[in-house]
């Protein structure tokens, strides 16, 4: 369970009456963002109120009446997602930080430089929010706010979400080596077995995961694999 001091106010008014509960700010996080969460162990204490503060109870049967069932998860779960979220100053900068290293994974491995057509370093993105003094809302999912975010970057940085088409080449001797990390990083369009022995394939990935893939196909196959981008 999450510790008293560490734990956010979720609050939800309905029907003349309000309903508080102390929660994990990552498990909030989570919920917002559309992840299954189970807020068993996510509560810093096992009570609904009408005012965490003064610590004023909400008895069952009030809780039964409004949300149709007395097991705690399930409420809390209803409050954290329609209700709004309490937080301190250093709580909410806490979680702005980390919901803005989460775009900026987000951005870095899907987007590139439309000019040069490659991947833009996330040290340059993260510098670009602070240029454009973006603001991130630590509430909202990720993909809810990337596009916002890239229309404030476009005036300093050249970007565009994309995904690119890269042809593969490594000995077959290599091939259990690379099928791995080639699977994980895009989608397989196309495979064969060359005359020669080798394996040819080729794979759409996000853009930002160009380098990635280059470094994990030399590292698997000791620099013999043949890589192109397909127009």
């Amino acid at each position: 369970m999450v510790k008293v001091e560490d734990a956010v106010i979720a609050r939800w008014e309905t029907q003349g009456s309000r309903f508080e509960v102390l929660v994990d700010p990552q498990a909030v996080q989570d919920l917002k963002d559309g992840k299954e969460v189970d807020l068993s162990d996510k509560l810093a204490l096992d009570q609904v109120f009408k005012d965490a503060k003064k610590g004023d109870k909400i008895s069952e049967e009030h809780l039964e009446r409004t949300f149709k069932t007395r097991n705690l998860a399930e409420i809390a779960k209803q409050i954290v997602l329609k209700g709004e979220v309490q937080v301190t100053t250093e709580q909410r900068h806490r979680l702005q930080e980390a919901k803005r290293k989460q775009i900026v994974t987000t951005i870095a491995r899907n987007a590139m430089n439309p000019q040069t057509g490659a991947p833009h370093p996330p040290a340059r993105i993260e510098a670009a929010l602070v240029e454009a003094k973006v603001h991130i809302d630590p509430f909202r999912p990720v993909d809810a706010q990337v596009q916002e975010v890239l229309a404030k970057l476009r005036p300093l940085l050249p970007i565009r979400l994309d995904v690119v088409k890269v042809r593969i080449r490594v000995p077959g001797q290599h091939y259990p080596r690379v099928i791995g990390e080639v699977r994980g990083l895009g989608r397989l369009l196309e495979e064969l077995w060359m005359s020669d022995g080798s394996w040819s394939g080729v794979v759409e990935i996000p853009a930002g995961v160009q380098t990635e893939l280059y470094e994990k196909l030399n590292a698997r196959t000791k620099g013999t694999a043949e890589t192109a981008l397909v127009k």
